[in-house]
């Protein structure tokens, strides 16, 4: 079967005195966000070739098909299909939710508090039937704080543009007009008269705040809070102490608060503090007091706390640690529960308010886990939450703890049908140094009978951008490539925070480079430590890891066996020329702005993977795409 052939048509293109070729520019269309809604008005020509890219795959594919359906199976094995959460108790009712053999969504549950009568409030599958649809996307779904009314928002199409209903749960009717073109979330006011959301705009940008009052007309709602940055989206969220809702604009690293009381009958959201570039704060308020997480002259964040908002007399809370990324707070009457990260790993810890001693949670001998922290109940008068980990080897296991007694009773395991033995794996948390010096973690997940003499196959994980950490969490899919004798490694990159606000800031902008290297480095350390070999190494990352994928195989294909790209952020530069594309302005402070500035553009000009294309011998590259 040919080699589908995507026509070239030449373009020449220029920017700060520089000219390159483009012979496939013009598959770009100036209403892609037309086609986001609507995937028909894709260009034929496109769709043709996607279409004869997807016959080629199955033609080269079709020797796997039996592997293809073992693995299916095993990984479907591996899945408990009938599964309920952890209860969350409120103020009348409890709410959990359930899955089960022979649904595809999951059904939200309620039962009256010193009841047994059970309420289904939502059935996903039984929606998905009355929408008669393929696609059925689910935003979000909230129920209003007295209870009586269910609040979700659908995505139809795979556009990511989101219609909110209201639904009065005791009738099952709708009861106010649907809001389209939402970005999905729901928050309602505390007394169920209103709810706020966000408009998107033009742009695919969440960028105004609407209050709706239940029953009446999209056309009436209130713009409460406007975005005039390009760059900047919002959102809305509830005070810890539901005493206010609080605004919050921001872009990858720059953020900025309002608030405004929870009893206000016309809201005038209040300005905290200006923005300043580079400095993110966030404001949460709980028992007379606000608390601040900032890293205001605190590169790896500290929290603050002051009693009015008005005169903001802040003082420490949490002192800032080198290359410890300090977390935000969760509050209960009696403790303030908190997280830090550093070396790729994080902990949790809990400070009694009356004493103010402050221990970490420690109810593992596990060295490198994921661990969390939730809230049992929407009343603050407890010393019970829901405490959790999970490991690259151990699925996810969550207790009840008094943080009074410390006495933990484990009430709810991540259950491998199939069966699961953690002591037949092996996790190793390593470092290894990158071209600079600096020293790069890494997580190897692998099976104990298998050998560490080179023969191994190794997948690489790597994503570093946007100052997003890897966790070292459980995967049951993962399995059927480990108990394969395949070598499961996550290298955590500059350009995440696994090391703090640091670690972010030398991995973009013009360190960008740093996130290729240090990912080469783990690659060829790997190799010298006998976990693989040369050309052993299937490297793996999506969208911005995507990026990286393309960069890292221009630069060394030799080190590769092949490289899986899941919808690859690959022609950077004509991303980052076109202002008029939903992202590209908020990440100016990710990747720089190659428009307006010759340094940015030089710089992402010589590692764009889509204008660095070498010819390589190279065995498999799969690529995924989505429309």
């Amino acid at each position: 079967m040919k080699i589908p052939q995507l026509q070239k048509k030449l373009e020449l293109k220029s920017c700060h005195n520089i000219t390159w070729e483009d012979n496939y520019s013009w598959v770009h269309q100036n209403n892609i966000l037309e086609v986001l809604r609507d995937s028909s008005k894709l260009l034929p020509e496109v769709r043709k070739y996607l279409e004869e890219e997807n016959d080629y795959t199955e033609f080269n594919l079709k020797d796997t098909k039996e592997i293809q359906k073992i693995l299916f199976d095993e990984i479907k094995s591996r899945i408990k299909l009938d599964d309920e959460s952890l209860k969350f108790k409120d103020i009348r009712y409890e709410y959990w939710s359930k899955t089960t053999t022979e649904g595809n969504y999951s059904i939200k549950l309620r039962k009256k508090l010193n009841s047994d009568e059970i309420e289904e409030i939502w059935n996903g599958d039984k929606e998905k039937e009355n929408f008669k649809t393929e696609y059925f996307g689910v935003g979000d779904l909230e129920v209003s704080y007295n209870d009586k009314y269910l609040g979700y928002s659908l995505d139809l199409k795979g556009s990511e543009y989101f219609t909110i209903y209201i639904r009065d749960i005791s009738t099952n009717k709708l009861i106010t007009e649907k809001i389209e073109d939402t970005s999905g979330s729901i928050t309602f006011s505390l007394n169920d008269e209103y709810f706020f959301y966000s408009k998107l705009d033009e742009f695919h940008r969440p960028r105004k705040i609407f209050r709706h009052k239940i029953g009446s007309s999209s056309k009436n709602d209130e713009l409460i809070f406007e975005e005039k940055s390009d760059a900047f989206t919002v959102g809305i969220s509830l005070s810890s102490d539901e005493k206010y809702f609080f605004i919050t604009s921001s872009d990858h690293n720059t953020s900025e608060q309002y608030y405004f009381g929870v009893n206000e009958e016309i809201p005038k959201p209040k300005l905290i503090k200006k923005r300043k570039r580079g400095i993110i704060y966030s404001v949460n308020s709980w028992n007379n007091y606000f608390y601040c997480h900032t890293n205001e002259n605190a590169e790896d964040f500290k929290i603050e706390k002051c009693k009015n908002l008005s005169e903001q007399n802040w003082e420490i809370y949490i002192a800032p640690k080198n290359e410890v990324l300090i977390g935000g707070l969760i509050f209960l009457d009696n403790w303030i529960i908190r997280g830090e990260k550093s070396n790729a790993l994080a902990r949790l810890f809990v400070k009694n308010t009356k004493t103010g001693i402050e221990e970490e949670l420690k109810f593992t001998d596990e060295k490198v886990i994921v661990p969390s922290i939730s809230l049992i109940q929407r009343n603050k008068n407890t010393d019970l939450v829901y405490l959790s980990y999970a490991s690259p080897k151990t699925p996810s296991k969550t207790y009840s703890y008094n943080l009074k007694t410390k006495e933990k009773k484990l009430i709810k395991e991540q259950i491998i049908p199939s069966g699961h033995n953690s002591d037949d794996y092996i996790v190793e948390r390593l470092e290894c140094p990158s071209h600079d010096g600096r020293l790069v973690p890494i997580t190897i997940t692998r099976h104990k009978k298998t050998k560490i003499d080179g023969s191994a196959n190794l997948l690489l994980y790597g994503y570093g951008s946007y100052g997003s950490s890897m966790t070292p969490d459980f995967s049951s899919t993962r399995l059927s490539l480990v108990d394969r004798d395949i070598i499961w490694v996550t290298a955590h990159i500059r350009g995440g925070m696994e090391r703090g606000m640091k670690w972010w800031k030398e991995g973009k902008l013009l360190n960008k480079k740093n996130t290729f290297e240090d990912y080469l480095a783990v690659a060829k350390f790997l190799i010298e430590k006998k976990y693989t070999s040369k050309a052993k190494i299937i490297g793996m990352g999506g969208s911005a890891g995507g990026l990286l994928m393309g960069a890292v195989v221009n630069q060394e294909p030799n080190l590769f066996l092949g490289i899986i790209m899941a919808v690859p952020f690959v022609d950077s530069l004509t991303t980052n020329l076109d202002h008029s594309l939903p992202l590209t302005v908020g990440e100016f402070d990710e990747f720089g702005n190659a428009k307006d500035n010759k340094d940015h553009f030089d710089y992402i000009y010589s590692y764009a993977p889509y204008h660095n294309i070498k010819k390589i011998h190279l065995r498999i590259i799969f690529m995924l795409q989505n429309i």
